[in-house]
């Protein structure tokens, strides 16, 4: 059972980073962008508290903005991914027969593929961009989701009280809304804070892979795939970006954790 002032140091770290990385760069004024051949792959310093890597750029300055681009694409990716998944998980569990049949069917058919090899395949086949990768992280993200509300929505319809609106002929949306909405808020808060991390791990993976975003933009995943290269000479090129990634989905796995324990 994780302690209330754990889970308040984790999420005062999170929130930390992540105001950090929209804040910072009005303060940390050093250009990410800017070439330096005098300062090639500089250890960290006073100067550069990340050090630089191979062409000279201050790294503290480049993971600010990449924070911002894998932030803002794991955040929106799983709050879209959320939002599908409850629609879909409710059509499910409300209407049931043929209606359940055919959600359950897409599901499988869904999960039928691993999906980091399913984002592979998607993102091979366009050019990667902030946009994209946020609509196609949601397109393999929604199916657990989907399932958990699915199995929940088939509890709630077995209430009496449900059966009662369905016999006062009360509208299936103001139902839907009234009613299963607020019963399946906490199931919602948990899977998008779990979303969020994954997200942020499938966009790091597929800029690792170089499928991600592309230069001049940067993500926390294409910063640490930009130092595998010279990994034994100047670690801290991937270090930082990679303990930035490390500090986001731990804090978000801890405060799922607790929270899925609070809703048992």
């Amino acid at each position: 059972m994780r302690s209330k002032s754990s889970i308040k140091f984790f999420t005062i770290l999170l929130f930390g980073v992540v105001i950090s990385m929209f804040l910072l760069p009005f303060i940390y004024t050093i250009s990410p962008y800017d070439l330096n051949p005098d300062a090639i792959l500089l250890p960290p310093s006073l100067e550069h508290i990340f050090g630089t890597d191979r062409l000279g750029r201050d790294i503290f300055a480049r993971i600010l903005i990449g924070g911002q681009t894998s932030l803002i694409i794991g955040f929106l990716s799983a709050l879209i991914a959320s939002f599908v998944g409850l629609i879909i998980g409710i059509t499910a569990g409300y209407f049931r027969g043929k209606v359940d049949a055919s959600i359950t069917i897409i599901i499988d058919l869904f999960l039928t593929f691993p999906t980091f090899f399913l984002l592979l395949a998607l993102v091979s086949y366009m050019s990667a961009s902030i946009f994209v990768l946020i609509v196609v992280i949601s397109v393999t993200g929604w199916m657990g989701m989907a399932r958990l509300i699915r199995s929940e929505s088939f509890a709630i319809t077995n209430k009496p009280f449900i059966k009662i609106l369905n016999l006062a002929k009360v509208s299936k949306i103001k139902i839907i809304l009234k009613y299963y909405a607020p019963l399946l808020a906490p199931i919602l808060l948990i899977s998008f804070t779990f979303g969020v991390g994954g997200a942020i791990l499938a966009e790091s993976g597929l800029s690792f892979l170089g499928l991600g975003i592309n230069p001049p933009q940067m993500s926390w995943g294409s910063l640490l795939s930009s130092g595998k290269e010279v990994m034994d000479i100047a670690p801290w090129v991937s270090f930082f970006p990679g303990l930035m990634i490390f500090i986001v989905t731990f804090c978000l796995i801890q405060i799922s954790d607790y929270l899925q324990e609070k809703t048992k």
